[in-house]
């Protein structure tokens, strides 16, 4: 019997509720498998400030260095809330920032995936999502101005000023690449490749050297494209894409266009790769409006199991299974108040019902 063990980061807001539903379907797929996973909790992110005056503990990181993966939930607080941490122990740049730069987690997954029998929840018409939307977003994710040097202060005229750089070598872009370019080898063969080449000189290097990886996969369409017409094409013919790839900053900011034209980033699970482990998480925020009302949907975290059983475990079939659990449970013509509004035809349920009925339909699934 294989056993695995899971550092568990529920985060803040609804982390901890759609965690538990999560942690539901790993006991489920310990029930149908040969295999046993040990959850280890730990805080991280406002929750563990609070707790201990960090957002990235020790022992949060002991555990995290153990662990052969980690499932980690939404963290954040409201704009005012975050008031009450001191700039640099903030979530986002005292736990996430730090999570991904001890792990080299480089490479971001994030699938937009929308089947046509729930184009019901995009804004978009019925005829631009036609068959479904099926891409995925790939994203650079230890580079870029998120770890480049940063620098406030008071400037001999008097005023306040910010200086963010923005830094790539080659080797980081060759091995994002890589993963981009293996990706498409396994799908439709089709690479975009998402840049702002006319203005920054970082794009410059970007491309070139993704031509010479390209060399490398010739069964692979490549088409360049700005990111600022990409963003436009994402909502006028989505069905284009099969497998972007883009820098840092760009890809925080088309995946979340891609969660916007799914309908709700509650739809986006995401998976973060690095050399020895990953982490794996949803693509949407802690949603403290929300935390607590038992309303909000865990698609998003139960996705990023799904994502973590293929690419950390070697369990794609289990992983399957898991998609076709919750878009099933969507196709019966459930949904949580978060992705639906009363009167839109669909059965409310909340957070812990929807978590139950993907259990049963996995239930219900031949063994694999």
């Amino acid at each position: 019997m294989k056993h695995y063990k899971i550092a568990i980061l529920a985060g803040d807001g609804i982390g901890p509720e759609i965690t538990q539903e999560a942690v539901k379907v790993l006991k489920v797929i310990e029930e149908r498998n040969d295999v046993t996973f040990e959850l280890l909790p730990a805080a991280f992110g406002a929750c563990a400030y609070f707790e201990s005056g960090s957002a990235f503990p020790h022992q949060t990181k002991a555990i995290c260095d153990e662990a052969d993966a980690i499932l980690k939930g939404p963290i954040g607080l409201s704009h005012e809330d975050s008031k009450r941490i001191p700039i640099d122990e903030q979530p986002e740049r005292g736990a996430l920032l730090p999570l991904r730069r001890r792990y080299n987690t480089y490479a971001n997954f994030r699938p937009v995936s929308l089947p046509k029998s729930l184009a019901h929840f995009s804004p978009l018409k019925a005829e631009v999502i036609g068959e479904g939307i099926d891409l995925v977003i790939v994203r650079e994710l230890v580079g870029g101005l998120y770890f480049g040097e940063k620098e406030m202060g008071v400037n001999d005229a008097g005023l306040r000023y910010v200086r963010e750089t923005l830094e790539y070598d080659e080797a980081q872009i060759y091995q994002i690449m890589q993963q981009a370019f293996k990706l498409a080898s396994k799908r439709r063969k089709l690479l975009h490749n998402i840049h702002k080449s006319n203005v920054l000189k970082s794009s410059v290097l970007w491309n070139e050297v993704m031509e010479e990886v390209a060399k490398e996969y010739p069964d692979v369409q490549v088409v360049n494209m700005l990111v600022d017409a990409a963003a436009t094409a994402l909502c006028l013919k989505p069905t284009q894409f099969d497998v972007m790839v883009m820098e840092n900053m760009f890809g925080d900011i088309l995946s979340d266009q891609g969660g916007g034209i799914l309908g709700s980033l509650g739809l986006m699970p995401s998976a973060c790769i690095g050399p020895d482990k990953a982490y794996y998480e949803p693509s949407h925020g802690s949603a403290p409006d929300i935390a607590g009302k038992n309303i909000a949907n865990p698609y998003s975290m139960i996705g990023s199991v799904a994502m973590m059983l293929e690419n950390s475990f070697d369990m794609e079939a289990e992983a399957k299974n898991v998609w076709a659990a919750m878009q099933g449970v969507f196709a019966d013509g459930y949904s949580t108040a978060d992705l639906s509004k009363p009167g839109s035809g669909v059965t409310m349920i909340s957070t812990v019902e929807f978590g139950d009925k993907v259990v049963e339909k996995l239930r219900q699934m031949p063994k694999v």
